[in-house]
């Protein structure tokens, strides 16, 4: 079968490999911001280096690992899947070139809030993530994709979060709405994609590698603990330390528990490309139920439930599409090799030191997951980066007329 109009139109791209799909600057931009900012952080916390921004050093870190290394991450995914939802050409050469420029405009512009202004400052930080929107927008509706347009709407709630956090942080000199509402959009987007990708994935590789048991369909289910999470989340962005917040946590993260478990997992094992996505998904009912036993034990530290989700949750999920897209989208075969397995291996030591670290309020463990962080990350750029900045797009290796489905 012939490719559609659409993907045929596609070999007429001539620019740079890069900015042939919006995958490619986004995860290498992501991964490379994500070694970068760490040990700034670290250095500001030491009082080794003094930055130029009006943020105090946990609040930088906490901006750029929701909106400087999440938010490149969501802009490659939703650059990516949105062509394969809509059927229409992705956004690449100078209009995405345009986009990644926001997006390291905003970096710089925190970085130096202090001297430019901390209201200039957050217009040019917000303007990325509002533009992504409406760009996702007006692909889904010219597309008459109405079905995702729910994950737009996670996206504007990310884009509400940027604006809060800057104005709490102009008027308080301390972001906290802010935060919980970046972190549980990003929570209920994991709650949203990955309850679709992780079960479709292991459904697919286990039909054709391990015939048997196959993840249960998206079902009532599904929808009742999607409703419920996000529930639990507005109650803990309202009143965190509540314990109807906590209850109602705590409800959500067992539903979640019961969901992954829904999606055989454990039948996937030798493929750690689809291992690590229930894996990652894991630790978001982890993240729950942390943080609802929080509210009612003063030994269970907040911090713990935090990282479950930001550095578990968020870090494994992100890597693991972004590694499986960058293999799937340059024709590389699907399969996790050392270095890959690696990547996941650094990510999920670094999370599980980190919910250590909380627990004990222990600086050596919170360099050593730092240290897991940095490195596997590093990886990641040393092993992908030369394929997304530099390998040609597959379609542009296939003969004009040649190309099939």
């Amino acid at each position: 079968m012939p490719f559609p109009n659409a993907l045929e139109r596609r070999r007429e791209y001539a620019g740079p490999a890069v900015f042939s799909y919006g995958f490619r600057p986004f995860f290498f931009l992501a991964a490379v911001w994500a070694v970068l900012s760490l040990p700034l952080w670290l250095h500001q916390l030491y009082g080794d280096i003094t930055l130029r921004t009006l943020f105090s050093p946990l609040d930088w870190h906490v901006h750029e690992m929701l909106f400087g290394y999440v938010a490149a991450a969501v802009a490659g995914f939703l650059l990516t899947a949105i062509p394969n939802w809509t059927g229409r050409l992705p956004v690449n050469g100078w209009s995405l070139a345009g986009l990644v420029a926001l997006w390291i405009a905003g970096r710089v512009a925190i970085l130096f809030s202090a001297k430019i202004g901390g209201a200039f400052a957050a217009l040019i930080d917000i303007l990325f993530l509002f533009t992504l929107a409406v760009v996702a927008i007006r692909e889904i509706i010219a597309g008459r994709n109405w079905r995702n347009l729910r994950v737009i709407v996670v996206l504007g709630a990310l884009v509400f979060g940027d604006v809060v956090f800057h104005a709490e942080v102009l008027i308080y000199g301390a972001a906290n709405y802010g935060t919980r509402i970046a972190l549980s959009a990003v929570v209920l987007l994991i709650s949203i994609v990955g309850g679709r990708i992780v079960p479709s994935f292991t459904n697919n590789w286990l039909v054709r590698n391990n015939p048997g048991r196959l993840p249960v369909s998206f079902s009532r289910y599904d929808i009742f603990t999607i409703v419920a999470g996000a529930i639990s989340l507005l109650a803990w962005i309202a009143v965190p330390t509540s314990q109807i917040s906590g209850g109602l946590l705590l409800f959500a993260g067992l539903l979640h528990a019961i969901r992954v478990v829904r999606w055989a997992g454990d039948r996937t094992i030798s493929d750690g490309l689809v291992l690590i996505l229930h894996i990652a998904y894991a630790f978001l009912p982890l993240g729950f139920l942390l943080l609802g036993l929080g509210t009612f034990t003063p030994s269970i530290p907040t911090t713990a439930g935090i990282h479950a989700w930001t550095v578990g949750a968020i870090g494994l999920m992100t890597v693991a599409v972004m590694t499986r897209a960058t293999l799937g989208h340059t024709g590389q075969s699907l399969k996790a090799g050392l270095a890959t397995q690696a990547i996941y291996g650094l990510i999920f030591l670094s999370a599980v030191l980190r919910i250590t670290a909380a627990f004990f309020s222990s600086l050596v463990l919170i360099e050593a997951a730092a240290v897991c962080w940095l490195l596997g990350f590093a990886l990641f750029v040393i092993a992908f980066g030369p394929i997304l900045v530099l390998r040609k797009p597959a379609w542009a290796e296939v003969p004009s007329g040649r190309m099939t489905s």
